[in-house]
């Protein structure tokens, strides 16, 4: 990934530059786009090698959540991006610049090529990582938003528009708005420690109360630690037994939801009397 941000970074000074001597915002947006995706990449790359740092007493769980962070990070400053960009292209709407569309092409061109070329090496590893997700999606909006700017120089070059440039920033803010929004929401997510997406909690309690022995379960909660670290804690209820057989118990719970759910760090407590059985998730009484 260092190859990636260096190429990035490089490519940035380039586009900006061409965007300040051709007079088009699409290619000075593009190119903010693109110092996201560099800033992103980056603290991806960070991120990937803080979770390999092994656990220890001051953290626990080890690092996983650095990459959380980055997530977070990524996507908040898409939308910060997007921002800029609209404000800037309502008063290029106001007053109107003539842009060079010759150049505008010809660095959009390189653009895809670029972010097409890093999206294909971050893509494999999207698929599980919240982290590099949130990185192939700036490069994957950068790739899209490259290809508005030589839409946008292609009408400069045919009708010597002066809005299309602005138009065309405008929809780059909109789709960086809207592939931001994932990110944002998952990353946020994990942060406070909701449901990780994809887990079906009443699938959860059912598998837990279809385990032989267990009567009741209670007191369960299930969180996102970091990519690909998803953990459990629950209460289950069951019969006067032996200790042998609720250490059965408890296994057969943790093995049934890992292999359903992908939980794999679970913590049970098995109890023959626990708080109310109607409480599912022992929500804390104010007082």
């Amino acid at each position: 990934m260092g190859t990636a941000v260096a190429l990035t970074a490089l490519f940035v000074v380039a586009e900006a530059l061409a965007g300040w001597f051709s007079h088009s915002l699409a290619l000075l947006s593009d190119a903010g786009h693109n110092l996201a995706d560099a800033a992103a990449l980056g603290f991806s790359w960070y991120a990937i090698r803080m979770a390999d740092k092994p656990s220890h007493h001051g953290m626990t769980f080890g690092y996983h959540r650095v990459g959380v962070f980055a997530a977070l990070v990524n996507a908040v400053s898409l939308v910060v991006i997007a921002i800029v960009i609209a404000w800037e292209a309502i008063a290029r709407l106001q007053q109107p610049e003539a842009a060079n569309g010759t150049v505008m092409i010809g660095v959009a061109a390189a653009a895809i090529l670029v972010n097409v070329l890093i999206g294909v090496w971050l893509h494999e590893g999207s698929k599980h990582d919240l982290n590099i997700r949130s990185a192939y999606l700036h490069m994957l909006g950068d790739a899209v938003s490259a290809l508005g700017v030589v839409i946008a120089g292609v009408l400069v070059m045919r009708t010597h528009s002066l809005v299309a440039d602005p138009v065309v920033s405008l929809l780059i803010a909109g789709l960086i708005l809207y592939s931001s929004y994932g990110v944002l929401r998952e990353s946020t997510t994990v942060l406070l420690e909701g449901t990780p997406t994809g887990i079906d909690m009443p699938g959860v309690i059912t598998t837990i109360k279809g385990v032989r022995g267990v009567l009741d379960v209670h007191d369960l909660h299930v969180w996102m630690v970091g990519p690909g670290v998803i953990a459990c804690s629950c209460h289950v209820l069951v019969a006067e037994q032996s200790i042998r057989e609720g250490q059965q118990v408890l296994r057969a719970v943790v093995h049934d939801i890992e292999h359903r759910f992908g939980i794999t760090h679970t913590t049970v407590q098995v109890e023959v009397e626990g708080c109310d059985p109607n409480d599912m998730y022992c929500g804390q009484q104010r007082r």
